[in-house]
């Protein structure tokens, strides 16, 4: 016969969502209980963002080596050309996940939030049963978390298995393969697909569109295709996968020819859908919105007590949306006043160079505005860091009437690491003039954001 268990919070999902839901919660002195099927910390932790930074590092610091191997690189050259061991790059990989999962249970237990291992699938809006390794568990709880999550996308013709691989196999693969075949040039796609060129891999990427990275505006994405020609990756634009055959890949090309694409892997990252099968929502009689569960701007489903966050409800499918997400749900669950706004979310593209994105883009923030750039050529951190010659820069986009700052943009290396700082002006409401009188460190990459509201303000004094 079954446990039963009530609680005031059930959390069904242990990913960022979910699990930051859980200690807020448990901070906040509500009972909760959190389900987990897989490993706490869900797809970022375990097999997506932080696996695939650590083998984005290991790449590039092979590339700094082979390049050495091959000629002085700034007074630094070695006799003989790296060798990688993937195997033991994969198990460092997973030691550092392994870490940080062994955290999220800590902080969990820290805050008095009790797991569950185990699948759950709901018969109503407030009541699920939990398949555990110990047999079965009924839940019933006066609020209901969902942070379910998301899959990769498979295509039809193109079923996950054997050299067809997904983002989460191609971060655990055995060897560095030979030849990889990238389906879709979105910011996973490419994120991997440079990595694995760094490594040695020959690298082919197929694209349906008529451009990469489809959700940043052309000035942001030529630095990364300047970089992917330079570094022999072979990119096919408005083409289409059509099946793996013998060799590999077979595609359409814009001109109604077609490849056969030889490939060790075919990885297929054409985006992520939300998991919304297999647990009982049909059961629960909420609404949705188009595949996605439909919620408010306090993240309220449309029954009473029922609350949903991160992939489940909705682009952009990020981290620390989800995260933000739960943190509010548990606030106002525990009668705070909260509220979520999507303007305010930053976008990070870990590829060769970085691209962060904050705000409104020039498009969106439409033509009553001021737009200034300042290149990281003219930045001396940049240049100290052989990084100023990529084409990189930062952009600020303000309103001509106040100058509050509606968007900022950065391509270039390690911009990742001001995405916050952008984040944070335009969240507060800053003005150009607000930037531009705060004293910026020398020598830093942030000074291209301070010199991009001067020059917005027309006195730029590097450029």
């Amino acid at each position: 016969m079954a446990e039963k268990i009530s609680t005031k919070v059930l959390i069904v999902g242990g990913g960022p969502g979910g699990y930051v839901a859980g200690i807020r919660c448990g901070q906040l002195g509500l009972d909760t209980v959190l389900v987990e099927a897989a490993k706490l910390g869900g797809t970022c932790l375990n097999i997506g963002c932080i696996p695939s930074k650590a083998i984005i590092h290991v790449a590039a610091e092979y590339e700094a080596m082979a390049h050495a191997a091959q000629k002085p690189l700034n007074g630094i050259s070695l006799t003989a050309a790296p060798k990688i061991d993937f195997a033991e790059t994969v198990k460092w990989k997973d030691a550092i996940t392994k870490r940080l999962n062994t955290g999220v249970a800590g902080l969990l237990k820290r805050s008095k939030v009790k797991v569950i291992e185990g699948w759950a699938t709901f018969s109503d809006g407030k009541t699920c049963t939990v398949k555990t390794k110990d047999g079965e568990q009924t839940i019933t709880a006066e609020h209901v978390i969902l942070a379910n999550g998301s899959v990769p996308v498979e295509l039809p013709f193109l079923k996950f298995g054997g050299k067809v691989i997904s983002s989460t196999e191609a971060l655990s693969l055995p060897t560095v393969p030979k030849k990889l075949v990238v389906v879709g040039a979105g910011y996973i796609g490419l994120e991997l697909g440079i990595a694995f060129r760094k490594l040695g891999s020959e690298v082919t990427i197929v694209e349906a569109l008529d451009r990469i990275l489809p959700l940043y505006d052309a000035p942001l994405v030529q630095p990364v295709a300047k970089w992917l020609e330079k570094n022999g990756v072979t990119v096919h634009l408005g083409a289409k996968a059509t099946g793996a055959g013998k060799a590999g890949l077979n595609v359409e090309l814009k001109d109604g020819s077609k490849l056969d694409l030889p490939a060790d892997n075919i990885l297929v990252t054409v985006g992520r859908k939300p998991l919304t099968e297999g647990w009982g929502l049909e059961n629960m009689a909420v609404d949705m919105a188009g595949r996605f569960v439909k919620v408010d701007g306090q993240c309220r489903t449309s029954m009473k007590n029922v609350w949903a966050v991160g992939d489940l409800v909705g682009e952009p499918m990020l981290e620390h949306k989800a995260a933000a997400q739960g943190d509010m749900v548990a606030e106002i669950i525990a009668g705070h006043s909260r509220e979520f706004d999507h303007n305010y979310i930053p976008a990070v593209c870990f590829t060769e160079p970085e691209i962060v994105s904050a705000g409104m883009s020039p498009h969106e923030a439409g033509e009553d505005t001021i737009t200034a750039m300042f290149p990281f050529m003219a930045n001396g951190r940049a240049l100290s860091m052989d990084a100023g010659d990529n084409g990189g820069f930062v952009r600020i986009i303000a309103r001509k009437s106040d100058h509050k700052v509606l968007g900022i943009q950065a391509v270039g290396a390690h911009v990742s690491e001001l995405s916050n700082e952008f984040s944070l002006a335009i969240s507060m409401g800053a003005v150009l003039e607000d930037i531009a009188g705060t004293i910026h460190v020398h020598p830093t990459l942030g000074e291209a954001f301070h010199e991009s509201a001067l020059r917005a303000l027309g006195h730029a004094i590097h450029i």
